[in-house]
């Protein structure tokens, strides 16, 4: 449970990536191996060391670790991960690695328990390939590259990053959809997790792009909840992979389109987020923008509303409110809304030389049930 919140408002604790948790591993068991001083004895009982991390933009993080399993040419060390303030599912965990010495020169990734496998194309990673992102990845080998040197060490590194518990917290991420089988992923392109993090998000419906284009799916479906998600894939028997859980990131999806673009594009939500949409809002979070009551009323007058059932709109307390009152007086409000969100979304979607895919609008009722509909200039 996340602690309960002060009557003051701070600033929001910042946090560290399972990369730069799997790095400090890496330090840990490395330098038990390889320094003489830090090297425990086999007897000993396992002892919090700490460690120090330098991320890809520079700045220096000391992270606690423990070493333990310690032989010859193998050492295990983990550490528990802090995301700061962010409801990160990995928040708490313990990330390890099984490091061993090999003669072969390089560091060669594995999954342990709890990270999982890539096991379709269009990753950053090939198909087989442990999901360790490629910055972690060259984070971890940097590291062990420089423990190397300063201790003469000609051989190489076996890396075997695990999660404890990672295959049922996966379940909670975008993993299964992506392909990432058995595990999370270990990622990470600073080393620091920003809270509430709007660039992870983004990243992930890139990635979920990515990886239905490179599987051959022409059509996709981006929704705003579960319920729209659920609608769309009950009407067009869409699989896992052709849905795109944008959120309130309608823009991200529009945009990376124009440069990663599929043959078709559905869009589907509830009536206040693609109203939304409608105003000509990329961003449909309550904090970036509010319900137009004054623009529903308007949309419901080129319906055929009166001024007294305008006059109510702007005065309604939500959108599901102005969309009953019209429905009320038989004005298709979700149809009006959809076809000016069709409008919007299409003049981002569309390019000089290319119109980008074929697009449509639909709206759900908080239900799950359509209750409007848009496709150029369909009704």
């Amino acid at each position: 449970m996340w602690p309960e919140s002060a009557e003051q408002p701070r600033a929001l604790r910042s946090g560290l990536t399972t990369g730069c948790c799997a790095t400090a591993c890496c330090v840990a068991a490395a330098q038990a191996l390889l320094d003489p001083k830090r090297r425990p004895e086999a007897s000993a009982p396992p002892r919090a060391q700490i460690v120090s991390v330098k991320l890809p933009r520079g700045k220096t993080v000391a992270l606690t670790t423990v070493v333990q399993g310690l032989t010859k040419l193998s050492a295990l060390a983990k550490t528990r991960k802090d995301a700061g303030d962010d409801p990160d599912v990995t928040h708490g965990a313990e990330v390890f690695v099984e490091l061993a010495l090999t003669a072969n020169v390089g560091v060669c990734f594995k999954a342990a328990p709890g990270v999982g496998t890539v096991t379709r194309e269009g990753l950053a990673l090939a198909v087989g390939e442990a999901a360790i992102n490629p910055v972690p990845r060259d984070m971890m080998t940097e590291h062990l590259r420089q423990i190397a040197e300063q201790w003469n060490y000609g051989g190489g590194f076996v890396v075997a990053v695990g999660v404890e518990n990672g295959a049922a917290l996966a379940k909670k991420t975008m993993n299964p959809r992506l392909g990432i089988v058995g595990g999370l992923s270990i990622l990470g392109t600073t080393g620091i997790v920003r809270p509430f993090s709007c660039a992870a998000y983004i990243a992930s419906i890139h990635q979920g792009i990515d990886v239905a284009r490179a599987n051959g799916i022409a059509h996709i479906a981006a929704t705003t909840g579960s319920s729209s998600e659920a609608a769309i894939r009950r009407h067009y028997r869409l699989s896992d992979m052709a849905l795109i859980e944008m959120g309130d990131f309608v823009g991200a999806v529009l945009k990376y389109l124009r440069r990663a673009p599929v043959a078709r594009l559905s869009i589907c939500g509830g009536f206040g987020k693609i109203s939304k949409l409608a105003n000509g809002h990329l961003d449909l979070h309550s904090r970036a923008a509010a319900i137009d009551f004054t623009q529903l009323a308007q949309w419901a007058r080129e319906q055929g509303a009166d001024s007294a059932l305008a006059a109510q709109i702007k005065q309604a307390n939500t959108s599901m409110e102005a969309l009953a009152l019209c429905r009320e007086s038989h004005i298709d409000l979700a149809a009006a809304v959809c076809t000016k969100a069709w409008q919007k979304a299409r003049a981002v979607l569309s390019q000089k030389a290319a119109p980008g895919p074929a697009l449509e609008v639909w709206v759900v009722d908080r239900s799950g049930r359509f209750i409007g509909f848009a496709a150029g200039g369909e009704p």
